[in-house]
């Protein structure tokens, strides 16, 4: 716990700005707050619409605190990186790479189509493959325009020491399984809650699958954004990339329960500072898929309990 704990004496003692958080947190606070008390003025994303509307309006929710993150440094750090064309492309490229990834949704009409009647959970657990590769191929063809002879894939890097992580992810169990008896939870998790309704060997098999797909799921968002969003501007813009990147992340959250949204944002923080110092998303992605493992068994003991 010791090395986790110098990270973060190194980010606070030589990047944090009060007054440049509290600014960001501000306008934070103003999107969660649209979101969830006032969904209907605010939140094109969950609206319904499709196509090109709904593209734009994810887009939209994603790149404006990222890139508000981002231009609010301008008066509280020396912001010379803020003139790097490579910021401005991940700045710009990075919104539409996760929109078009919760967006797209050929192969759902393409297996309905095929395989009607097939069941909701197999049909997400494909979803989740694909969507993954999809991110995780849009930031591969900028890695390897621009970094493959110098650096390998964006946060893939050998990390020795795995314990620090588990021990984080101790630390988090209790907090999890006291979120297992709040009534918004419950009605989130687990997600896999149709696999109930299958023949007991099939819903066993079901469950594994689902759970492995979801653990799969978050191998493309750490390498997002802990992978693109931090270890590929470390050179750039050196710490302040990481509170934009846990801005951006923050809001992938919203239409979860409200406190998943808030803490996703610190947890972002963390994740993002652990990566910026071991360039490896795996540290992080033992704790990601780890809090989401224990979220769903948490999901499943909370709603058999109270049931």
């Amino acid at each position: 716990m010791l090395v986790i704990y110098d990270y973060l004496r190194s980010y606070f003692s030589s990047s944090f700005k009060p007054v440049y958080f509290i600014l960001v947190a501000a306008l934070l606070s103003i999107l969660i707050y649209s979101n969830y008390y006032h969904p209907n003025s605010f939140n094109i994303y969950f609206s319904g619409s499709s196509g090109i509307k709904k593209f734009i309006g994810s887009y939209l929710l994603y790149f404006i605190p990222f890139a508000g993150a981002y231009l609010t440094q301008l008066f509280f750090y020396k912001t010379s990186y803020l003139s790097n064309p490579w910021l401005w492309v991940v700045i710009l490229l990075a919104p539409a790479f996760f929109s078009a990834r919760v967006n797209f949704d050929l192969h759902l009409l393409v297996m309905k189509t095929w395989v009607p009647g097939i069941h909701h959970s197999l049909l997400q657990c494909i979803n989740w493959i694909i969507r993954a590769f999809l991110l995780l191929f849009q930031v591969y063809i900028l890695w390897y325009i621009k970094e493959r002879k110098r650096d390998p894939y964006y946060g893939s890097r050998r990390i020795n020491n795995l314990k620090p992580y588990f021990i984080i992810l101790l630390c988090m169990v209790p907090l999890v399984l006291w979120a297992g008896t709040q009534h918004d939870f419950l009605n989130m998790y687990p997600r896999g809650k149709g696999l109930g309704t299958l023949d007991t060997l099939v819903r066993y098999f079901m469950i594994a699958l689902f759970e492995f797909c979801y653990g799969l799921d978050f191998i493309s968002i750490e390498f997002f954004f802990r992978g693109f969003l931090v270890v590929s501007l470390i050179r750039t813009c050196g710490m302040q990339c990481i509170l934009p990147a846990a801005c951006f992340y923050c809001c992938i959250h919203f239409g979860k329960p409200m406190a998943e949204a808030i803490s996703s944002f610190f947890g972002g923080m963390l994740l993002g500072i652990i990566s910026y110092h071991t360039k490896s998303i795996w540290g992080g992605l033992v704790v990601h898929v780890g809090i989401a493992w224990c979220m769903e068994l948490a999901g499943f003991l909370g709603n058999y309990l109270y049931s």
